[in-house]
């Protein structure tokens, strides 16, 4: 697909961000675009792979090399339509997935991929900037009632899917605004929420309710969805964090990342806060635990407040400058990485255990560290001191939150606590129960949730009408 000779003869090209002096001023995107003519030639570059390697990648089984081609052709609206028939949001997954996609390309092998994120981005961009997506309202009504619960991408892409198709979708948010952790997670200098409001003003129009500061299990009984809908999905987060039980745990100034983020995401939005107790990293040491994309979404934010400094720690070894491609192409590789966060002035500290936080009169002082080897073992007379005026939780997370809802449903949950379901029917134990996203498989990307709610619709369209033309 697109120029036969163009990966010889045009180089890899991408965005490029805005300078860190400037953008952590402010809480807005920083990404520069590419020109159009400039995008045209990166999807030129797309090679006509005997197999398109970017689709193992891609979990969305995006049609990568025919879009790319029809980018190089300037057949953008049919480009567009194109990318949204096998993903919902694509304005999404262009600004915050990590884009297995460009990994598994086989330029990849010679470190060019095709920016196929930068496309995708801008495939959907002038989509909306030229009214390319209208509300795709059904010309029928099923008559049947669907309640989705939790309206992060998991939810809203299955409550698209179920509404399209002519059913009746309620949405529960126990939030103020729908979006999940893509409104109250991800930071605003990773994705602004106008995103998410045009897409849900598109899915209101689509006819999607959405029932907000609902939260099921607490304000509402589940049994009221079992005896009122049709069909239920539970489409919420693994919002349950990984803790550190360590001395010093229970200090004043130490918070989980994900009490730390969403109020500054509210203070953006202008929201209420919703706490007793800001959380501010303005005029502090500031101390990250935890090597992930939570970590680094603290170190930005953290900065923005105008932390005096900012250290984020890692337990595991430091990856390789390189991956051995030989060995790991087209999966997924090992190596490291250095986000746009860590780039505006992160210290990052590899093969570090916590053992202690020290405080005075109640608050947070200092944090005591060893170091590890390689198989996690404490190196002797390696220990050491951080100052910490603020220390953040950043460790990933464990399982969807038990009590409330998946309690009182009596839901069968499998070892890890997530809720059990197949990936083929995404049917629970109860019966016209179903579960998709990170409520199924655990802390995931944004991408997979959109692919699990797309099948998971398909499934309840199957379950409730006999057979579906949702795609999988």
């Amino acid at each position: 697909m697109g120029k036969v000779t163009g990966f010889l003869e045009i180089d890899r090209r991408d965005r490029r961000y805005a300078p860190a002096s400037d953008r952590i001023r402010h809480y807005k995107e920083f990404v520069i675009p590419l020109s159009e003519e400039a995008t045209k030639d990166q999807a030129a570059r797309c090679m006509n792979c005997g197999i398109p390697y970017c689709h193992t990648g891609c979990p969305v089984n995006n049609q990568i090399p025919d879009w790319n081609d029809l980018v190089y052709r300037s057949d953008w609206e049919e480009a567009s339509r194109n990318l949204h028939s096998t993903n919902n949001f694509p304005e999404f997954t262009g600004r915050v997935c990590p884009a297995p996609c460009e990994a598994s390309c086989t330029l990849n092998l010679a470190d060019t991929p095709v920016t196929i994120k930068t496309i995708e981005c801008a495939i959907v961009d002038r989509a909306w900037a030229n009214g390319w997506l209208p509300p795709e309202i059904s010309s029928v009504r099923t008559g049947k009632k669907i309640a989705v619960v939790g309206s992060g991408p998991a939810g809203l892409a299955c409550a698209q899917q179920l509404a399209r198709v002519g059913h009746e979708v309620h949405v529960f948010e126990k939030n103020a605004k729908p979006g999940g952790l893509l409104r109250y997670g991800i930071p605003d200098f990773k994705m602004e929420k106008h995103l998410i409001d045009r897409r849900v003003d598109q899915m209101q129009a689509e006819g999607v309710e959405f029932r907000v500061n609902v939260n099921v299990g607490v304000d509402i009984e589940a049994s009221a969805l079992l005896n009122d809908y049709d069909a239920i999905v539970l489409s919420g987060g693994a919002e349950k964090p990984r803790d550190l039980p360590i001395p010093g745990r229970d200090l004043s100034g130490v918070h989980f990342a994900m009490d730390f983020l969403p109020q500054q995401n509210r203070r953006v939005s202008r929201e209420p806060v919703q706490s007793n107790e800001p959380i501010l990293a303005a005029a502090k040491h500031v101390v990250v635990i935890g090597g992930g994309d939570t970590g680094s979404d603290c170190i930005g934010t953290s900065i923005r407040q105008g932390a005096l400094s900012v250290t984020q720690l890692e337990i595991m070894p430091i990856p390789p400058d390189r991956e051995n491609k030989l060995l790991t192409w087209p999966n997924w590789p090992l190596k490291l990485r250095t986000s746009s966060s860590q780039e505006e002035g992160a210290k990052r500290e590899f093969s570090v255990l916590t053992k202690a936080i020290h405080g005075e009169d109640g608050v947070v002082k200092k944090i005591i560290c060893v170091h590890v080897d390689e198989k996690l073992k404490e190196i002797p007379d390696s220990t050491f001191e951080i100052r910490a005026d603020l220390v953040l939780l950043a460790m990933g997370f464990v399982s969807p939150l038990q009590d409330g809802l998946l309690n009182s449903l009596g839901v069968k949950l499998d070892p890890r606590g997530n809720v059990a379901a197949d990936q083929i029917a995404y049917k629970t134990s109860l019966p016209k129960v179903f579960a998709c996203g990170d409520m199924r498989r655990g802390q995931s990307l944004v991408v997979w949730a959109i692919r699990e709610g797309r099948q998971a619709a398909q499934s309840v369209d199957t379950f409730l009408m006999g057979s579906s033309v949702l795609p999988r």
